[in-house]
């Protein structure tokens, strides 16, 4: 094996990891009758609480119209309301709705057993050396992403 083949590996292991996984959690909401989207936004408000507009496209990484669609749609389901952000008139606040606190505890419940599934057999002390790689690969990411802008 040469030096580089592991550089290779790691990153091919982590891509088909992450689209596995996404591919799981997105079987997993569709049979509970939600989009990926709507999922991972349900998550992203239970976890951070009222976001305005701008702020959850960006946690979403996804443009502002596609984010408008998508709230539209959830709007329709009950899962959020639309606030209007005191002293700002265009922002919008987005708060999710009773119904919307219960489909996202069933969302979080999931969430929480694809880790089960995707982290058995994973020593705690495999996890933390891990985990060590990750962050310090998020960080060259983002360097890198600095040096571009």
């Amino acid at each position: 094996m040469t030096s580089t083949e592991p550089r290779h590996a790691i990153l091919d292991e982590l891509s088909r990891v992450s689209r596995k996984m996404r591919a799981l959690f997105d079987a997993r909401v569709k049979e509970r009758g939600l989009t990926l989207a709507r999922a991972r936004t349900l998550l992203i408000l239970s976890r951070r609480g009222a976001l305005t507009q701008r702020e959850l496209a960006d946690e979403l990484d996804i443009e502002t119209p596609t984010l408008v669609r998508l709230l539209d749609g959830m709007e329709t389901q009950g899962f959020i309301e639309r606030r209007s952000v005191e002293g700002d008139r265009r922002a919008k606040q987005i708060v999710m709705t009773n119904h919307g606190q219960s489909v996202a505890a069933e969302v979080s419940q999931l969430a929480s057993e694809l880790r089960t599934d995707v982290l058995k057999g994973i020593s705690a002390e495999e996890m933390a050396a891990a985990l060590g790689v990750l962050q310090k690969m998020t960080e060259n990411v983002q360097a890198a992403d600095r040096t571009l802008v």
